[in-house]
């Protein structure tokens, strides 16, 4: 057995590799972990729409239960809103039952600390060696000393309400129409109802869920029947969120796709020119296109960077002081209000700037100009050491000398999934193909 823990709790085929049998042992360990040392353990669980998720909602309460902690169950809500609840309520700890972006096959149990943030790598590697370790020796209480289930009926309202008091512009959102595509996932009652209680007119898509059809060519990693339903309804911007909702993706009113560096540097700007930007500091990953750099440091904001991943976005903020930070993928963590990223905070403070200035959001994205980037994912069976093979570090250092100082290149494995992604950005695109596809040939070559 690997590590269990990626970047992102742990993920994997339901009832292949995330089995109930694992997500009892997690709930067991993770109890043990996260909240003995409290009175009265309380542990909030929630999930998003898969099929998988009935099954391991139960086994891994059953775990938690065990050792003698309670359960307060939220059901289908964002993974934001369960490391928000879990503040709220003042629980030992959040467990989210989601593979985010992911195929509906998929999924994943991720756990949040007492204070809503991503657990720390040292707390994951307790978690695990209890897991791991086969003899469950962890204490087994009888009587009335075993955990209750409550259900919580208002979690949903609770967190709308939470949000709602977070937008700050003097005028709510009447008279503005917004296409919401909820991926038919965690988000698809908690969204509409979001924009319609601002006043918004909404118009409402992805959001039936069934089980099976989370993400399917819909949500924040299918952005175009989006882009469809703006223009077809004459709106006046879209959002797309992804299966989870801790992610956003916006299609303004001209029907083009804005990703989350357009985001950052929107909000980012009018931030820094309304003096709340404090630091004026933004943190952005390796992935982000230069022109976000630009544009910022124009306004002398100041741009640090670190690797992909929202818990190193997290990790780089809290060592900078920064207050705002993201990834492309539309994952952006404002401090101020959340303590992960939250794709409906997000949404809901764009359209925060279109009410204070007043502009379109075709207009407040020509803040930036993006230069040319090229992302492609190569699917390989077994993604582990081809990126030590001496052959494509080769090709990937003579990229990075040809694209040259207005360019980059980036090759990693992706956390969640088997795939390494090849991203490379400068002036020039038929030489940024030209160079993704040579790195592309060394991949495929090393693997065989």
């Amino acid at each position: 057995m690997g590590r269990l823990f990626g970047t992102d709790g742990v993920r994997g085929v339901a009832n292949e590799d995330l089995t109930p049998e694992l997500a009892y042992k997690l709930g067991r360990a993770g109890s043990y972990v996260l909240a003995q040392e409290f009175d009265h353990p309380r542990i909030l669980v929630g999930k998003d729409t898969r099929i998988s998720g009935d099954m391991l909602e139960a086994a891994l309460i059953a775990g938690i239960l065990s050792t003698g902690a309670s359960v307060l169950k939220a059901g289908i809500v964002p993974t934001p809103a369960v490391a928000y609840l879990t503040r709220r309520y003042e629980a030992s700890s959040g467990v989210v039952i989601s593979a985010s972006h992911n195929p509906m096959e998929d999924n994943g149990i991720k756990f949040f600390s007492a204070n809503g943030y991503k657990l720390p790598d040292e707390t994951e590697d307790r978690i695990e060696e209890l897991v791991k370790k086969g003899v469950d020796d962890l204490a087994r209480p009888v009587g009335d000393g075993i955990g209750r289930v409550y259900e919580v009926a208002e979690a949903e309202t609770n967190y709308i309400d939470y949000l709602k008091s977070c937008y700050r512009a003097p005028r709510d959102l009447s008279g503005l129409c917004v296409v919401v595509d909820c991926a038919n996932g965690a988000a698809y009652s908690v969204a509409p109802r979001l924009w319609e209680e601002l006043g918004a007119k909404v118009i409402s898509i992805s959001n039936h869920p069934n089980g099976i059809n989370i993400n399917d060519r819909c949500g924040s990693t299918y952005p175009e029947k989006l882009r469809r339903a703006v223009l077809e309804h004459k709106a006046d911007f879209g959002v797309a969120y992804d299966g989870d909702a801790d992610r956003v993706i916006v299609v303004d009113e001209r029907g083009n796709v804005l990703d989350g560096d357009v985001i950052m540097v929107i909000c980012g700007l009018h931030w820094q020119r309304t003096k709340r930007l404090v630091p004026s500091k933004v943190v952005a990953t390796v992935m982000s296109n230069i022109g976000l750099d630009i544009a910022l440091r124009r306004e002398k904001v100041e741009v640090e960077y670190c690797q992909v991943g929202d818990r190193y976005v997290l990790e780089k903020m809290m060592e900078t002081g920064a207050r705002m930070g993201g990834e492309q993928s539309g994952h952006i963590i404002l401090l101020d209000y959340a303590t992960t990223g939250d794709g409906l905070l997000s949404g809901l403070k764009l359209a925060e700037v279109m009410r204070e200035t007043g502009l379109p959001l075709s207009e407040l994205a020509l803040e930036m100009e993006r230069l040319p980037q090229i992302l492609v994912n190569v699917d390989l069976k077994d993604k582990e050491g081809i990126l030590d093979n001496d052959n494509v570090k080769e090709v990937i250092a003579k990229a990075d000398i040809r694209l040259g100082e207005w360019g980059k290149v980036l090759v990693r494995p992706s956390g969640t999934e088997p795939k390494i992604r090849i991203m490379a950005q400068g002036r020039d695109e038929f030489m940024l193909k030209e160079v993704v596809e040579e790195i592309r040939k060394a991949i495929l070559l090393a693997q065989k």
